[in-house]
């Protein structure tokens, strides 16, 4: 049988934590960022866990069971 390859795109964007669980950067911190406030900057640059509704999906890109 052949193996399932990993998604590219999520391999970059995923990052898995040494319990298991799959975190992922926030989106809107890449551009037009003189109207945003500095706390909003600074809490977006940190990472989250993803959403449960998200984890069988992502598990699935990353090639993981």
């Amino acid at each position: 049988m052949p193996k399932i390859k990993t998604n590219s795109g999520a391999k970059k964007r995923f990052i898995l934590t040494g319990t298991g669980k799959i975190k992922r950067k926030h989106a809107y911190k890449s551009h037009i960022l003189t109207k945003k406030s500095t706390k909003r900057k600074r809490n977006l640059g940190y990472f989250t866990v993803i959403d449960t509704a998200d984890a069988s999906n992502v598990r699935k890109l990353l090639a993981m069971k």
